[in-house]
């Protein structure tokens, strides 16, 4: 991965250290997933979209695309961990999935409703609109959240939370490596209301809860089992990946597939 601060003439060559080294509290089990997916890990740490996040110079269109995306994402995403907690195998674990449903996805969308006041980001969002004023899921986008659901609708409740678990994880590591990368450039970051939601402690907590919650599953698991989570994590990184290449090509059904 390359990026460059503003005002600073610095580069990262190679995998982000979150790619081997997770700052983030895990077990074992937790490590494990991480490690049989890093692949797509360091396939994440190389991205355009995240290096020109950090300089700052991503394209205010392109950002305001995946604000779309991501908003119709977190609509699926929420329906995923409703399933999850309705299916949740313990009290604890269905107060988590309750929890992070109501408060996470809510901060999420409170932070993309600030940056969604400005006014040149008002009109962006403005012109991508559909003739419903919503935004119309990408086929990234609809591909990833039609898994989440019908994995915890339907699959097996541990593999569902394997399937969900990237997305916590993933951006908790992300926003943590973007604040060191952009340092003393954050107090006039285009994009910090961003980057701060996904480096707060707050956040950071209910992630390692729901590591936690997954390696109680996966310490319980057989082999068939665990096998499944360890695919099902991967591939959620792999969707994690899909995301934000798609976001930063502004990937619609018109646009050529993302490779």
């Amino acid at each position: 991965m390359i990026t460059t601060q503003p005002g600073a003439d610095q580069h990262r060559i190679g995998p982000a250290p979150y790619v081997d080294s997770p700052a983030l509290c895990a077990g074992d089990h937790g490590l494990t997933a991480w490690r049989h997916s890093r692949e797509a890990l360091a396939r994440i740490s190389s991205l355009e979209f995240l290096a020109e996040l950090a300089a700052g110079t991503l394209p205010a269109e392109t950002f305001v695309h995946y604000l779309l995306q991501d908003s119709a994402y977190l609509a699926g995403y929420g329906q995923a961990m409703t399933l999850l907690a309705a299916r949740a195998p313990s009290a604890a674990h269905r107060r988590f999935w309750a929890r992070a449903t109501s408060d996470t996805i809510a901060e999420e969308q409170a932070m993309q409703a600030e940056l969604m006041s400005s006014a040149e980001f008002s009109a962006l969002a403005s012109e991508m609109a559909d003739e419903h004023d919503a935004p119309r899921p990408s086929p990234t986008t609809q591909g990833y959240t039609s898994w989440l659901v019908a994995t915890a609708a339907v699959g097996d409740h541990a593999v569902a939370v394997a399937a969900v678990l990237p997305c916590f994880w993933v951006y908790a590591e992300v926003g943590r490596h973007l604040v060191e990368d952009i340092g003393e450039a954050m107090a006039h970051h285009p994009y910090r209301s961003w980057v701060q939601v996904y480096s707060d402690p707050e956040f950071d907590q209910a992630v390692e809860e729901a590591i936690g919650i997954f390696e109680q599953l996966y310490e319980g698991a057989d082999g068939a089992l665990r096998a499944r989570m360890l695919a099902a994590f991967e591939q959620g990184c792999v969707y994690e990946h899909r995301f934000w290449a798609a976001a930063h090509v502004r990937e619609s059904w018109r646009t050529a597939p993302v490779g």
